[in-house]
């Protein structure tokens, strides 16, 4: 497909079915960087009610920045893969310590934030600055692979992202993003999953007695009430103490939690 067909298909479609997101009625780049750290991991109908509490709690970076990891923690819960949680909270030092409380405009200084890969920092370039840069993700991949390579698997991004790039509307990069992203997740949602021929395409384990399960669980508990020694939380959380244990390390050395004594507590600020 041409060029100017692919993007009079994706227009046209975007023209008509649009999605009304929240993050989408803002330029604010604290509040579209807060949106796509929640989107990296989790569907869009979970985010939108998080989304917004997290913004009542949290409402400009500095307020997030001030605030104890717990009190983040406790505003995270419902989203999992609470890594993401952490590292908002260290980007939003970050900022606020290095960069004048502005989230910064440069891709490649969006790059280096914690828990900031290329996508996200494409995304927030080009969100909440209307930067034409070039970035890939879930659905944008979704598409390209569903026009550009009908038959082929294995199709890596290196193959992709020339073909982003060539047919970016750089006066428009903002909504043009918003239309791709819209065609890929209608795609999702009628059941086709062009991402599987994807050469980066991972089959996602299985949560229900993963560690990433007792993780949260530990997190949760942690967040919720006081500290608590290790069989104190097996006991809680239905596990084997060695399990447990090694969680509680693993979380230690993430910047989670601290061990005093013998209790686990989150960190403090």
């Amino acid at each position: 497909m041409d060029r100017g067909r692919f993007r009079e298909k994706i227009w046209g479609y975007y023209l008509l079915h649009k999605r009304d997101l929240p993050w989408r009625r803002t330029k604010n780049p604290y509040r579209i960087l807060v949106s796509e750290i929640m989107l990296q991991q989790t569907q869009v109908p979970r985010v939108i009610p998080k989304y917004k509490l997290f913004l009542n709690k949290f409402p400009t970076i500095q307020a997030l920045a001030r605030a104890s990891l717990q009190d983040v923690l406790r505003a995270w819960q419902g989203l999992g893969y609470n890594r993401r949680a952490l590292s908002l909270k260290k980007t939003a030092d970050v900022i606020c310590k290095k960069y004048n409380n502005k989230v910064p405009r440069d891709f490649e200084l969006l790059n280096t934030l914690p828990g900031i890969g290329e996508g996200t920092a494409g995304a927030v370039a080009a969100f909440a600055f209307n930067k034409p840069v070039v970035f890939i993700e879930t659905n944008i991949r979704r598409v390209f692979i569903h026009f550009f390579f009908k038959n082929r698997r294995k199709v890596s991004d290196k193959e992709i992202l020339p073909l982003i790039e060539k047919t970016l509307d750089r006066k428009n990069p903002r909504e043009w993003y918003w239309a791709l992203m819209d065609y890929g997740s209608m795609l999702g949602e009628r059941g086709e999953n062009p991402n599987r021929r994807s050469a980066h395409y991972v089959r996602q384990s299985k949560f229900v007695g993963s560690k990433r399960e007792l993780r949260g669980k530990i997190l949760k508990l942690l967040v919720q009430r006081k500290p608590g020694t290790v069989a104190q939380i097996a006991k809680t959380v239905l596990r084997p103490r060695s399990q447990v244990l090694g969680a509680l390390r693993e979380l230690k050395k993430e910047g989670f939690i601290a061990v005093m004594g013998r209790k686990a507590r989150i960190l403090t600020n």
